[in-house]
C-alpha cells in the first residue's frame, strides 16, 4: 500500500500504520471545523476514503435486536450504494452490523477507534476486513490499548466526520447518544430510527426524536435531509416482496403469521394475541414456517423473518 499525498509511514508498529497531521494536506477538512479537533490521526487501510465528500454515521447497541440489526444493515447497505461512506466505530452490535453490510454492498466503510489502529477493540475477523477494504483511524497513537475514557471522546471524531449521524436502536442512556449530542453541537444532521414503545432499546431514539432529531424509516429520507437524491438500489423490496419471497405458498394461519412478522420480532405468545390464533395452532405454524426457511427463532424464543 502506497502513503496518501501528506502522510507518513510510522516505523516500529504494524506495518501500514500511517500518520497524519492536523491541516496537513491528507487532513479531512471536517476535522479543522469542530470544537476540540485531534491533532493526528493515526490510519491503517484506505487512506483516501478521508478525501470522500459524503460520509454518514452509523451507530446504536451493543445488543440490538434482530430488527435493529436487520435496520442498521438495509441502512449501511443502501446508502453504501448511493455512494455513501459508512462510518461507525466497530462496536459489537449496531456498528458490526453497519460496517460489514457497507463492505457486503461493496461499499465503503472507516472504522474509529479508541485504541491504537494497531490494537482494535472487539479484535474481531471484521477488523482485517475494514483494515483491507475499508479504514480504521484512532487520534490515539500505536499501541495505546482501548481504555473506558476513550470511548466518548473518539464520538466526537465519528460525528466530526459526517455530514449526519443516525441512530438505530439506543437505550436511554447511551454512548450512542453522546455522538448524537457531539453531532448536533458539531452542527450535523441527527436522525433516529422509531422502534417500539415498548422497548428499552426504544427510548434513546425516541429522547432524540422529542429533542429535535429527524425521524426517519428509510435510507431515501436520510438522503433527503441533506438534500440529496436517493438512486433506489435491486435490493430494495416492499413488505409484501418480503412475504412473497419467505414462502409464496403460505396460506391461512402462516400468512397471518408472517404478515404478523414484517419488521418485528415477537414472541409466540406476542402473535397469538396479535392474530388471536390459540397457542398450539400458532406454534404448529410457527415449526412449519421455521422448517420451510421462512422465519427464524432467536433467542429468548423471539420469532422474525428470516
Amino acid at each position: 500500500m502506497q502513503p496518501a499525498r501528506g502522510c507518513q509511514v510510522f516505523a516500529g508498529v504494524t506495518q501500514g500504520v500511517l500518520h497524519i497531521v492536523r491541516d496537513g494536506p491528507s487532513w479531512p477538512r471536517e476535522l479543522s471545523q469542530i470544537a476540540a479537533p485531534p491533532e493526528e490521526l493515526w490510519l491503517r487501510g484506505r487512506v483516501r476514503l478521508l478525501a470522500r465528500e459524503l460520509r454518514i454515521a452509523i451507530v446504536g447497541t451493543r445488543s440490538p435486536t434482530p430488527y435493529g440489526e436487520m435496520q442498521a444493515r438495509r441502512f449501511a447497505s443502501e446508502l453504501a450504494v448511493n455512494g455513501v461512506v459508512i462510518v461507525s466505530g466497530l462496536a459489537r452490535g449496531i456498528d458490526h452490523a453497519a460496517h460489514s453490510a457497507a463492505l457486503d454492498a461493496g461499499g465503503a466503510t472507516i472504522a474509529v477507534l479508541g485504541s491504537g489502529v494497531d490494537r482494535p477493540w472487539p479484535d474481531t475477523e471484521l477488523v482485517e476486513r475494514v483494515a483491507s477494504d475499508g479504514l480504521l483511524v484512532s487520534e490515539f497513537a500505536p499501541g495505546t490499548p482501548p481504555r473506558k475514557h476513550h470511548f466518548p471522546q473518539r464520538n466526537r471524531l465519528i460525528s466530526g466526520l459526517c455530514q449526519a449521524v443516525l441512530v438505530v436502536e439506543a437505550a436511554h442512556a447511551s454512548g450512542s447518544l453522546i455522538t448524537a449530542r457531539w453531532a448536533a453541537d458539531q452542527g450535523r444532521q441527527v436522525c433516529a430510527l422509531p422502534g417500539r414503545v415498548d422497548h428499552p432499546m426504544a427510548r434513546g431514539c425516541h429522547r432524540l426524536i422529542r429533542e429535535g432529531a429527524a425521524l426517519v424509516e428509510t435510507p431515501e429520507e436520510v438522503l433527503a435531509e441533506l438534500g440529496l437524491a436517493f438512486a433506489a438500489t435491486a435490493g430494495a423490496r416492499a413488505p409484501p416482496d418480503v412475504l412473497e419471497d419467505a414462502v409464496p405458498e403460505a396460506t391461512g394461519l402462516q400468512a397471518v403469521l408472517l404478515g404478523a412478522l414484517v419488521g418485528e420480532t415477537l414472541s409466540a405468545d406476542d402473535l397469538c394475541e396479535r392474530t388471536r390464533g390459540g397457542l398450539s395452532d400458532v406454534l404448529t405454524a410457527l415449526v412449519e414456517l421455521e422448517l420451510a426457511g421462512a422465519v427464524v427463532r432467536g433467542p429468548g424464543a423471539l420469532y422474525r423473518i428470516a
